[in-house]
């Protein structure tokens, strides 16, 4: 059986990645700066991005790193009530994954691999991993 994802031009699937993250970044009060950095692109490029009709062209790595922050947001809020899920990102945390920091700024500065990480962590948290 073939994924719905393959059947999907390329652009539909990165106009629905884009759109989602939009979503999330609202919900988790992400500044342009930080939603930005969390997809791996330029202020100017998020601000082009987010709005509807953008033609740029994903990398793989930001489609990677979009899908993993909108798994970890689906896990957060599956775990937490809302309040908690939709701060979780912001808070200074002292899991093996953070030490102290905020795991936004954790996922900024380790890029994909530390986003996926994390998305593990509270995947394994729920009981999920």
């Amino acid at each position: 059986m073939e994924s719905a994802v393959k059947d999907r031009p390329a652009a539909s699937v990165q106009a629905v990645a884009l759109k989602a993250f939009g979503r999330i970044a609202d919900a988790w009060s992400l500044t342009g700066r930080e939603a930005a950095a969390l997809a791996d692109m330029s202020d100017s490029t998020w601000k082009r991005a987010k709005k509807p009709g953008f033609s740029g062209e994903l990398t793989r790595d930001q489609m990677l790193r979009l899908s993993a922050l909108v798994g970890l947001y689906k896990s957060l809020e599956l775990y937490f009530n809302a309040p908690i899920a939709e701060q979780w990102i912001k808070l200074a945390n002292r899991g093996p994954e953070f030490d102290g920091q905020r795991p936004i700024d954790a996922m900024i500065h380790g890029g994909l691999p530390k986003i996926l990480r994390v998305r593990t962590y509270v995947d394994a948290l729920r009981g999920g991993a």
